[in-house]
């Protein structure tokens, strides 16, 4: 039987920590975020990943805010991530491109529609992050004047997962004939009418674009709360997730893969990726030097900001920074990313200054700072330990860090026998090990709806 290799995602967030020696702006230069994907393709990555919002930066806007909020917010613009991946995907050939759409303020046959057309430029590398909006700004470009729910988000989002794939199914596999000599460009028998009916949509179909050549693109997911876990094993084919211990990431591993017969699929059908921000150096102490210096660039202000959003309503500045984080309300935003943050605080006795420098230079995730081999061996740990399929690697910065990587951990992980050097196959499902999905006529009685 042959040995269970890792599967790796290159997650592109930029422009980090852009004041970084040699660190060079992507967020909207199409060249360097070829250059990116290229580099993660070179190293045999199976996919990158394109995290999104649709709002400037969160949290920003706070009582006494507006544009000078914003001075130090490098995120506050970036490309749209859909119009990337269908850029990428004429110049690349085997990495898999994947993209963050929110379920929240979307409509169903839109996305459906976009991620079809990019399935079939790419031949087949094409994923759906599927989300709930975290961002409470959003709503306000979406006229409404409140944030969702976090409930009713969850509960939008299944049904707008079976409104896409649904669509998807529009068609069989083999409808379109081009028949020359009948003068049929479709077999009739072979398209179906979705007409769903719903609480949150209603929608007719069928989708105008042939059914993608995956049949369904990949569908990760990156809710780690109790709806995001369920949301998740119904779903998605990969989980990006966030855990900072080896005992926290084998209990999620477990419970998501627990999760799966009760909606008919097998623990095998799905691959947990939880995030590792890494920080790399020729030496441990170049490597440490090169974190200090990236918890030092951001200032106090800066990094209250990114943690405000996880505080509910309190407001944070109004506690004293070198004191404990307070007891938090309710997070209409992440419950789970707020419940990573206070247990980090709590477990390391954190101030408030030193909570939101570590959590907005981590992300949430976990931090590996050290050499190439070093990252090599605690990857090695975690994935024989059964603690997940493969890691999301979170770049703090653009492009030193992934071209140290591939250049001095991939090897080290090929010589181990833990990850291939050479791509299996052509799409992103059989690289990652993942099965065609056939069409529901083949899986299930005649159905479209749901």
């Amino acid at each position: 039987m042959p040995k269970r290799q890792m599967k790796l995602t290159a997650f592109c967030h930029p422009p980090g920590h852009w004041r970084m020696p040699g660190a060079r702006p992507t967020d909207m230069d199409f060249d360097e975020n070829l250059r990116f994907v290229q580099t993660a393709e070179r190293g045999k990555f199976d996919m990158v990943f394109y995290q999104d919002s649709a709002a400037v930066a969160p949290s920003y806007y706070l009582p006494g805010g507006g544009a000078e909020a914003l001075a130090e917010a490098a995120r506050c613009v970036r490309l749209e991530p859909l119009t990337l991946l269908a850029a990428l995907a004429s110049v690349t050939k085997n990495i898999g491109l994947i993209a963050t759409v929110t379920t929240t303020y979307n409509d169903p046959f839109n996305v459906a529609r976009k991620f079809a057309t990019i399935d079939h430029i790419s031949k087949g590398r094409a994923g759906w992050n599927l989300v709930t909006s975290q961002n409470v700004d959003e709503s306000l470009n979406f006229s409404q004047t409140e944030h969702m729910a976090h409930d009713l988000r969850y509960e939008r989002a299944q049904e707008f997962y079976d409104v896409v794939t649904g669509l998807w199914d529009s068609w069989e596999d083999d409808a379109i004939i081009r028949d020359r000599s009948t003068g049929k460009y479709i077999d009739p028998k072979k398209l179906h009418q979705l007409n769903h009916k719903g609480k949150h949509f209603q929608v007719a179909g069928p989708l105008n674009v042939a059914r993608p050549i995956q049949g369904h693109p990949i569908v990760a997911q990156a809710g780690s709360s109790e709806p995001g876990r369920e949301l998740a094993a119904r779903t998605a084919d990969v989980v990006f997730t966030a855990q900072v211990s080896l005992e926290e990431a084998q209990d999620f591993y477990n419970d998501v893969r627990g999760r799966m017969p009760r909606y008919g699929r097998s623990p095998d059908d799905i691959r947990i990726m939880p995030g590792i921000r890494y920080v790399l150096g020729h030496t441990e102490s170049e490597a440490k030097e090169k974190y200090e210096m990236m918890l030092d660039e951001a200032s106090v202000e800066g990094a209250l900001k990114s943690v405000q959003r996880l505080c509910g309503d309190l407001d944070i500045r109004k506690y004293d920074i070198d004191g404990p984080l307070p007891d938090l309300p309710p997070s209409n935003a992440a419950k789970a990313r707020q419940k990573m943050m206070i247990d980090l605080a709590r477990r390391e006795n954190l101030s408030i200054r030193q909570l939101a420098r570590r959590f907005t230079f981590s992300l949430g995730h976990m931090v590996y700072v050290g050499t190439p081999k070093g990252l090599a061996d605690f990857m090695e740990d975690w994935f024989t330990n059964d603690a997940c399929d493969g890691f999301t690697m979170l770049s703090p910065y653009f492009p030193e860090p992934l071209d140290m990587m591939v250049e001095g951990t991939i090897p080290e992980l090929q010589r181990r026998g833990l990850f291939r050097t050479e791509y299996e196959g052509r799409t992103l499902r059989e690289n990652l090990g993942l099965p065609f999905k056939p069409h529901r006529a083949v899986r299930q009685p005649e159905t479209m709806c749901g």
